[in-house]
């Protein structure tokens, strides 16, 4: 069982907002927010649209930029951070890549509306238009390098090691046929990191639910076993830009599985990089 809690009903969130004791996190466009959001909730959309580099540089400016974010939208460490989107399968996890990037970047108690705006709606809660200005804080990067993994990291695995390196990128992009979510040719490169299993994210999330949600325990296990991947196998996932990886990160974590690793950068990075090893066979 997990250690701590990351998916939290729309009812433990309403309780959090009772007690003033949560900053919540709306990862979604401006206009849709516009629309209707959450009580009291900030609008941080390049929580999902981020694309980030692995190197010294590339991390410094992804704590640059994320300080003044998460500054701006008033996150403190006295207070649970909860982050939330349409639903969990709703723009390639984008909401996991909220609660990675916090966890990343140090935050101690970060959580995800389970089921995003859309539970809250079934459950019967109100929302809101006017647009929040929070508090500004002073929010500070702790980076918690245990979960994140840089190409260099990546780079090692490749020469040899027990590492399980999981690709969990669309079907099209994973045989080749497209370079990205955003464009067949979006990236300079198409392919797998070569020696990657694959299972594609959206086979960890019950989609025939009204609300998707991540698939059990076991069938989570049962269906990483498949590709030689166990609970206590150390793993590296990777997508296009993290967002993907991160969901199957909760879903994994949830799950049991102990030693996780996002690849942040992903095949963004990796594309970009000539020298770096891919293999481009078309599957």
């Amino acid at each position: 069982m997990p250690n701590e809690k990351i998916l939290h009903t729309p009812n433990e969130v309403k309780e959090l907002i009772s007690k003033d004791s949560v900053v919540l996190i709306d990862i979604r466009d401006e206009e849709p927010y516009k629309k209707q959001h959450i009580q009291g909730a900030a609008n941080v959309p390049n929580v999902f649209y981020y694309l980030s580099r692995s190197t010294e540089n590339g991390l410094s400016e992804l704590y640059q930029e994320f300080t003044k974010l998460f500054s701006n939208a008033g996150v403190t460490n006295d207070k649970t951070v909860i982050v939330y989107e349409d639903s969990l399968d709703n723009r390639y996890g984008g909401s996991c890549r909220g609660y990675w990037l916090l966890k990343y970047l140090g935050h101690p108690n970060v959580g995800i509306l389970d089921g995003g705006l859309t539970s809250w709606i079934e459950a019967g809660f109100s929302l809101e238009q006017s647009v929040i200005t929070p508090e500004p804080s002073n929010f500070s990067v702790n980076p918690q390098t245990s979960i994140m993994a840089t190409k260099d990291d990546v780079v090692a695995v490749l020469s040899g090691s027990s590492v399980k390196l999981l690709d969990v990128r669309d079907k099209s992009e994973w045989i080749g046929e497209s370079s990205s979510p955003y464009g067949i040719d979006f990236a300079p490169r198409k392919g797998r990191i070569p020696g990657a299993k694959w299972i594609e994210w959206y086979d960890f999330m019950d989609r025939s639910l009204t609300i998707p949600a991540f698939k059990s325990t076991e069938q989570i296990q049962k269906i990483c076993a498949e590709q030689g991947i166990y609970p206590d196998s150390d793993i590296i996932i990777y997508c296009f830009k993290g967002a993907r990886a991160s969901n199957t990160y909760v879903a994994l974590k949830e799950a049991g599985f102990k030693k996780l690793r996002n690849y942040f950068a992903s095949w963004d990075e990796w594309s970009r990089i000539p020298e770096l090893p891919i293999d481009e066979r078309l599957l």
